[in-house]
């Protein structure tokens, strides 16, 4: 199984004296920190206007990445497909292909927030329906050797051939699921798969089913199953005071940055995200005490090991750690980073590189 650095830039905490540029630019150093580590991939969220996240464009984010480290994938968390035409995100991905060398993760999703459809002019209530065309438009643009158009409701194109063309051929395609709708659309293209444990447990009742529901409707759709992935909020902790502080950041993220941006009316939020009451529910009712790893990593190495070793036993190829949840310093994060490739990693053959101490880090990341 491999790791990955994994972050949706939540800044909104009160008193919090970081601005969004001071975090954007932690985040670029805590990136090209994972690759000096040896992480797999940076994944990074797309969030507006501060409504769960400060960066706004992970594909200009992940260009500088890309030019500055060697090996790291580069990934968005997730592209917010239905305020995009997805001819300018076939484009920028299949640019920053072509620039990394052919280290581009792509990744895309519904969002839920209305508030970040609403100044764009996107309609958040077809946005299942529009997402599902702009990822067949996406796939034809970068997959088609010649000419190619498409006839929707949403999207008509016609004798369309983009350049440059992706050095990939095909570009992992990740599907961001959060419920069975979406997890059709993956199995019915035969792409891969991103979960977010806590979803997948309120949704199939763990990681393992979530998996199995997802090879199945590959194969009811005669596809292959392709990897399946999940993100993890993450903090190592050997004292009370450690394990109470992780647990408290997960809490301040839940009730200052999530809780803000969830629907909360069914009749302004579309059929098919209706679950997000229930997500919305279990977030209000959550106790830092109560915190387990059906949503967060936090312990010791050991019982960090634990829980992967049946996240890697469920069919999880990668997991994506959400390190710097909750307003943690800088040097919190890298700390936690290091400590994960040290002591954790090393379990799935996975061995931090010698990338010298943390301040020799931060400067070469700087």
């Amino acid at each position: 199984m491999k790791f990955g650095y994994f972050t949706l830039s939540d800044n909104h905490y009160p008193g919090n004296r970081r601005s969004a540029n001071q975090f954007v630019q932690e985040i670029r150093d805590q990136a090209i920190y994972a690759d000096r580590l040896g992480m797999n991939s940076a994944w990074i969220g797309e969030h507006h206007f501060d409504r769960l996240g400060v960066n706004s464009r992970p594909g200009t984010l992940l260009t500088h990445i890309a030019a500055v480290t060697e090996n790291i994938r580069l990934a968005p968390a997730v592209t917010v497909l239905p305020i995009h035409h997805p001819l300018h995100v076939a484009e920028e991905w299949a640019t920053l292909d072509l620039l990394s060398g052919g280290r581009v993760d792509f990744a895309a999703g519904r969002g839920y927030d209305a508030e970040e459809y609403r100044p764009f002019g996107a309609d958040f209530m077809t946005s299942a329906e529009i997402f599902e065309e702009g990822i067949d438009v996406v796939q034809l643009a970068w997959n088609e050797p010649g000419e190619w158009s498409y006839k929707g409701r949403y999207y008509d194109i016609e004798n369309m051939s983009i350049t440059p063309k992706p050095v990939q051929r095909p570009i992992p395609f990740y599907v961001a699921s959060f419920s069975r709708t979406s997890l059709e659309m993956a199995g019915r293209r035969g792409l891969d798969i991103i979960y977010a444990p806590f979803a997948a447990a309120m949704i199939y009742g763990g990681l393992a089913e979530a998996v199995d529901a997802y090879r199945e409707a590959c194969a009811t759709h005669g596809n292959p199953p392709g990897r399946a992935m999940c993100s993890y909020f993450i903090h190592i902790a050997e004292t009370p005071e450690e394990d109470d502080y992780g647990r408290q950041t997960m809490m301040d993220y839940f009730q200052h940055s999530v809780l803000r941006n969830i629907p909360s009316d069914p009749a302004k939020t579309p059929p098919n995200m209706r679950y997000f009451m229930q997500i919305r529910e279990n977030i209000s009712k959550a106790r830092k005490e109560g915190l387990n790893d059906r949503s967060i990593l936090i312990g010791p190495p050991a019982k960090i090991i634990e829980s992967l070793k049946k996240v890697e036993a469920a069919g999880i190829e990668e997991v994506i750690l959400y390190f710097n949840v909750g307003n943690k310093p800088h040097e919190v994060v890298i700390d936690q980073m290091d400590r994960f490739m040290a002591e954790v990693a090393p379990a799935f053959g996975a061995d931090r590189q010698p990338a010298g101490s943390r301040i020799e880090a931060q400067r070469a990341a700087g």
